[in-house]
């Protein structure tokens, strides 16, 4: 089995050296725009395997898409990251092009692959690949949910002084400051985590959720990449592994929610088809306001990028 990572930023190669330390595949690709890039990451990856014990090959090439034939997913990572005082729209533009362009050769080389998007902003870049791949929207789908919850749960694991592990928590909508946690479908070990927590204290945890990105980019300088790389090589895990495990993901919607022709994050079940099944909450009135408001800040963006592929073939 091939995996393909494109791009060999700091995501990109975080969550090629994750599925390599998991052994997700024979081989996994790495590859860039930028010479000798993916080829040194992905030469010092395979350098760590007699340390680590892993017996996935790593290699990296520059913009060679033969080199990523029949690889049977593709992460995305490609596109500009922000920087202090960039939204995730400020990127569409530049990354619109990136992904349209990128998701081509890679259907041209591995059609039947499945696509996990990683580029921002998130839910747009996605639909960029939806409409350039013409395959299944089962098949193309976004990294934002996994990434969004872990923040959530160890923001929470911080605050409560538990593990991590012991936290379960799902959240809908947007990836950014739209997007809507769910107090009432968070647990710690099976109990709900209202029980444990003060409001105030879980409404600020919430907050901090949103804002989880902008954090960290105002602490370095640019995007996050360890949480972030390590939530697409979970995504892979379950997609080549068959789990069939529950992750809220960046999914087409056709009428669930309520929503339609629309790329949000919603609970799915990923197994070897991609996504299997999307499940729908029962939402209260509240949440699917919160649901509502996220939806439509999405859609504004989408609009943006159909009027400017509208402009671009007028």
């Amino acid at each position: 089995m091939k995996i393909t990572v494109i791009g060999a930023g700091n995501v990109g190669a975080t969550c090629a050296n994750v599925m390599a330390e998991k052994e997700l595949a024979n081989e996994i690709v790495l590859l860039d725009i930028k010479e000798g890039v993916a080829e040194g990451k992905a030469l010092d990856m395979w350098q760590q395997a007699p340390i680590n014990c892993f017996d996935s090959r790593t290699v990296g090439y520059t913009n060679d898409y033969s080199k990523t034939a029949g690889s049977s997913v593709v992460v995305i990572t490609s596109g500009l990251p922000r920087k202090p005082g960039m939204s995730r729209d400020d990127l569409i533009a530049t990354n619109a092009g990136i992904v349209r362009s990128v998701t081509e050769k890679v259907i041209e080389f591995s059609p039947d692959a499945i696509i996990v998007v990683v580029s921002n902003p998130l839910d747009v870049m996605t639909y960029v690949a939806y409409l350039t791949a013409h395959v299944d929207p089962s098949r193309v789908f976004g990294m934002a949910g996994i990434l969004d919850t872990a923040r959530y749960r160890a923001f929470l694991a911080e605050a409560l002084n538990v593990s991590p592990k012991d936290i379960q928590a799902m959240l809908l909508g947007g990836h950014g400051d739209t997007m809507v946690p769910l107090p009432r479908y968070t647990t710690v070990a099976g109990i709900p985590v209202t029980e444990l927590i003060a409001t105030d204290k879980l409404d600020a945890i919430i907050e901090r959720t949103k804002k989880g990105g902008g954090e960290l980019v105002n602490l370095m300088g640019t995007s996050a990449w360890y949480a972030p790389g390590a939530a697409a090589a979970q995504m892979v895990e379950s997609i080549v592994r068959d789990q069939k495990r529950i992750f809220p993901c960046c999914a087409w919607l056709q009428g669930e929610y309520g929503l339609k022709d629309i790329y949000l994050g919603v609970p799915v079940k990923l197994g070897k088809a991609g996504i299997e099944q999307i499940i729908e909450l029962q939402l209260n009135k509240a949440e699917m306001d919160l649901l509502n408001s996220s939806a439509a800040a999405v859609r504004e963006v989408m609009n943006v990028y159909d009027g400017m592929a509208k402009s671009a073939t007028a």
